[in-house]
């Protein structure tokens, strides 16, 4: 396999230091970014000289440009960045502040995008390179207690589709990882949780809160696994643009995308009133 360099955000734990161990063991030299100087002592102690560590925060664009352009230069073009840095919100729509929702996107959504805006102009002149953000199976299917988390992964979906098909002309590859329930810290002391405000959601939600708790620590989903899945489409020549990861991942996204196909099927015909009589005016 050719030694490939990697960028990825948000690598001191989860599904990021996953990704980074993996591409790590196959070879090759991974920038990781993180928030502290302690923790990007421990990642460059994960293999030194092939493990650099970065202090970022990816919602300050200039910061990700900054640093994209000074790896570009210091470590050498980047061949693969995958947009990983993010945080997921529990709350039920209602009881969720607005500060909070805006929160979620600047994080997830303005945060992947700064980081692959900042690496396309490098790969677009190479004409290769790959793309990658961590999205979620929440970012096919949505779950109560989580719109802001699914609304950010599903807008950072929207956006990975179009620039796949914007670059493919340039040889740059684009992959949106959309991981299921993996046995990490997300859904336990990296998850920010809205205070319950408004007792007629305790009968639904009550529950949904305390099993993901519950949960936490004990998810079907191997990180390891997941990274070695990752480092593995980087390597292929023709890389999938949408990465399921998780067999719970692929049932409820199945299922999630059967319901839609029913809507459009049971409606059909009324979609089809709203059209002009006599057709486009060419």
């Amino acid at each position: 396999m050719q030694q490939q360099k990697w960028l990825i955000t948000g690598v001191s734990t989860g599904l990021g230091r996953a990704f980074a161990q993996a591409a790590l063991a196959a070879g090759h030299t991974v920038v990781g970014t993180v928030r502290s100087e302690e923790d990007r002592r421990a990642f460059q102690e994960l293999k030194p000289g092939y493990a650099h560590g970065r202090i970022l925060d990816v919602t300050d664009d200039d910061a990700v440009s900054s640093v994209i352009t000074e790896v570009e230069q210091s470590v050498g073009p980047l061949d693969v960045v995958v947009a990983n840095a993010g945080y997921g919100l529990e709350g039920t729509f209602e009881e969720t502040p607005l500060a909070d929702v805006r929160r979620q996107f600047e994080v997830n959504v303005f945060g992947a995008v700064a980081t692959l805006r900042a690496a396309l102009p490098h790969m677009r002149r190479r004409r290769r390179g790959h793309l990658m953000a961590v999205t979620s199976m929440g970012g096919l299917m949505a779950v109560p207690g989580m719109s802001a988390y699914c609304g950010s992964k599903f807008a950072l979906e929207g956006i990975l589709e179009a620039l796949g098909k914007e670059v493919a002309q340039f040889g740059i590859h684009v992959t949106a990882i959309e991981p299921g329930s993996f046995r990490t810290d997300w859904a336990g002391r990296s998850m920010t949780r809205t205070a319950r405000s408004v007792d007629d959601y305790d009968e639904l939600f009550t529950p949904i809160r305390e099993a993901r708790q519950k949960a936490s620590g004990n998810q079907l989903g191997d990180p390891a696994k997941a990274g070695d899945a990752v480092v593995h489409i980087a390597s292929v020549d023709r890389p999938p643009s949408h990465l399921v990861l998780g067999s719970d991942a692929l049932r409820l996204v199945a299922a999630a995308r059967t319901a839609v196909d029913e809507d459009i099927r049971t409606w059909e015909a009324l979609s089809r009133t709203t059209d002009f009589a006599e057709g486009a005016q060419l």
